[in-house]
């Protein structure tokens, strides 16, 4: 008899990586201009398969102008803490909020080639229930699933701050917010955990004004933008300390645990340094009396260009910067990728020492100057932007597009859709797959990946790897 709820989920980071490959992801599929709904790409990455690299499933939403951007788990390995009160779980439903419009799909992909539509969650249902708008990340926990939001109330979404809300996972019902006391906490952005030592970490991006008809130059330039991380007491729900990275490290983005909980460190990636273009990781810990600290650990210098070959946004600076906007850790703690989107490269960074990683590989492809086409000949369009890492740690997959709005100011004109995939060497390493390239629908742009069976930006682990 199995004795765990679902086969894909696991004690351990460690007895993750030893799950059988995946054989298909599911990709966010959006129209930048809203004329069409935005859809979930079931794609193939079975390199048996004849199919390997194709869409073999599509599932289109009812309504246009949702702006699909994260998504995640009804439930993951979370599900075998002690404390769960869901031992009976299965990974069968995707949540996939629009950040735009506040509507929320529940798709149901037990059977991936039909997957459907389970459950629509209207917008009014989320600000009546919450006071909270633009929901963003989505985490499965133990007790329910977490959303975080990036606008308040109000059209504009700066009626209050954004923080949490979580849902049922099993009616998917809409629960209520998270937080007790947020403290000094007033945008938000990412959040994850150390669900054993019971404390959760949050970043923050900006507020809808500061994002959604595109970057803002003169708040960034004035440091207006997050460039703080907060921690939480998880299960009382209030913020127990607050770190500025300093207000010049603008957009404070993903945050990055460790998977294995005996240990209490992680990252957080910097989109920009507004005194030098660079962008940069921080590492945070926990110290042993339970107080919390963070070192900027990794520096990405901006590549000098020619201001013709600029978008009007950086021409005054006749630079790119590497703008970090996205990384992902690999289950075994080892690797941490860095996604490049404005130089058009995706490092890799050994991080067995936190405070001091080293890079072991890197890929150049796309670039808002170099413009390095794929293995295969094809332009890449924008640069490497969302990543996702098999559970192995020998796949590592991205996709181009950053968010509708911001697209087309670093990248003017409509670049087109990739998924990309690239092998993990024995020693670190990086080589694209010249065999691997999936085409979009015209007219779409793509975004985050999940991957069949769970992947590194999803499961919380709740024992440790031994």
């Amino acid at each position: 008899m199995n004795k765990r709820p679902d086969p894909t989920f696991y004690p351990s980071a460690k007895m993750a990586m030893e799950a059988p490959p995946e054989t298909l992801a599911f990709t966010l599929m959006l129209s930048p201009d809203f004329s069409q709904p935005d859809g979930l790409a079931v794609v193939n990455v079975d390199p048996t398969s004849g199919d390997y690299g194709k869409i073999v499933h599509k599932v289109m939403m009812p309504n246009k102008g949702d702006e699909f951007h994260h998504f995640g788990w009804n439930a993951c390995s979370s599900a075998l803490s002690p404390l769960t009160g869901h031992a009976f779980l299965e990974r069968r439903y995707l949540i996939i909020p629009g950040i735009r419009s506040s509507r929320i799909y529940v798709i149901d992909v037990k059977e991936p080639l039909k997957a459907k539509i389970h459950k629509i969650i209207e917008p009014e249902e989320v600000f009546a229930k919450t006071g909270y708008s633009r929901p963003h990340t989505i985490h499965c926990g133990p007790e329910g699933i977490y959303v975080s939001t990036l606008g308040g109330g109000g059209p504009d979404g700066t009626d209050g701050p954004p923080g949490i809300f979580i849902m049922d996972c099993e009616t998917f019902d809409i629960i209520g917010r998270y937080e007790i006391e947020r403290g000094v906490q007033d945008k938000h952005y990412d959040f994850w955990w150390n669900l054993p030592r019971d404390y959760m970490v949050s970043s923050e991006w900006g507020l809808p004004p500061q994002f959604e008809n595109g970057i803002v130059a003169e708040d960034l330039l004035s440091n207006k933008y997050g460039h703080r991380i907060h921690f939480w007491n998880l299960r009382d729900r209030t913020n127990i300390q607050t770190i500025d990275l300093g207000e010049n490290h603008q957009m404070a983005l993903e945050i990055r645990p460790a998977h294995d909980p005996v240990k209490q460190y992680g990252f957080c990636g910097v989109v920009v340094d507004t005194t030098n273009l660079q962008g940069a990781i921080f590492t945070w810990w926990r110290n042993k009396d339970g107080s919390f600290e963070a070192k900027k650990t990794i520096t990405i210098d901006p590549q000098p260009a020619d201001p013709d070959d600029l978008p009007d946004l950086l021409k005054g600076f006749s630079a790119v910067p590497p703008l970090v906007t996205d990384i992902d850790l690999s289950l075994d703690d080892k690797y941490l990728y860095v996604a490049c989107w404005g130089t058009g490269e995706m490092h890799q960074y050994d991080v067995s020492d936190p405070m001091k990683p080293k890079l072991a590989g890197k890929v150049e492809i796309g670039g808002i100057v170099k413009k390095t086409k794929h293995p295969n000949g094809k332009e890449f369009g924008y640069g490497p932007q969302m990543v996702e890492i098999s559970r192995d740690g020998k796949r590592v997959y991205w996709t181009n597009s950053l968010y509708s709005t911001w697209d087309d100011q670093f990248y003017p004109g409509d670049r087109g859709a990739a998924m990309v995939k690239a092998d993990v060497g024995e020693k670190g390493g990086l080589t694209l797959d010249k065999d691997f390239w999936v085409d979009f629908p015209k007219g779409y742009r793509s975004h985050q990946i999940r991957l069949e069976g769970g992947d590194c930006s999803t499961d919380s682990f709740c024992y440790p790897s031994v």
